[in-house]
């Protein structure tokens, strides 16, 4: 493997000396994607991960993401969808069929890649403090998203309102 100059995306995401724009961490989740595809789909045998997290993924001086260390990786051979395995990935970034039955499969790193995905556009890790008593990183993210959502309606609704004011007194003949 080559030299990555700009280390990790953890290293990104969580220093106060570095800071990725959404452009950035778009593309950098895209090529994580894109390896992804090939690990699952382009390479023979098909090649499981079960670790993807941003410590995993290398930038080079592009800034294009780069999947790393395949310690706990596995292999599928021809035919196969899933193998059991002992060897656990690290908390928070586990598949629930991977973490209760050991099962691993492409479908589980579909998911952890998801769980990137939110940890790489909030810099919320899954292990955040604030994830406790039933909060669960997805939901935090689906009530933030409806809170501003329903703030940014409000918001628009009382500004056509106000604006439609003065309309109504300069256009009395129109019905609203």
């Amino acid at each position: 493997m080559e030299f990555m100059p700009n280390g990790s995306l953890e290293r990104w995401l969580y220093s106060h000396n570095h800071c990725l724009d959404f452009l950035q961490r778009l593309n950098i989740m895209i090529d994580v994607a894109s390896a992804l595809e090939y690990l699952h789909h382009g390479s023979s045998p098909i090649v499981v991960h079960c670790d993807v997290k941003p410590c995993n993924v290398l930038l080079d001086e592009d800034m294009v993401g780069h999947v790393s260390d395949f310690g706990i990786a596995k292999l599928l051979g021809e035919g196969q969808s899933k193998e059991y395995t002992k060897t656990m990935a690290t908390v928070g970034y586990i598949a629930p069929e991977f973490g209760s039955k050991g099962i691993i499969s492409t479908k589980g790193d579909v998911y952890i890649f998801g769980i990137m995905l939110m940890e790489t556009f909030t810099r919320k890790k899954p292990t955040d403090d604030l994830f406790v008593a039933g909060l669960s990183m997805k939901g935090w993210i689906s009530e933030s998203l409806f809170s501003v959502m329903y703030n940014s309606l409000s918001c628009l609704i009382l500004q056509i309102s106000l604006m439609m004011v003065p309309c109504r007194r300069l256009l009395p003949r129109l019905k609203y």
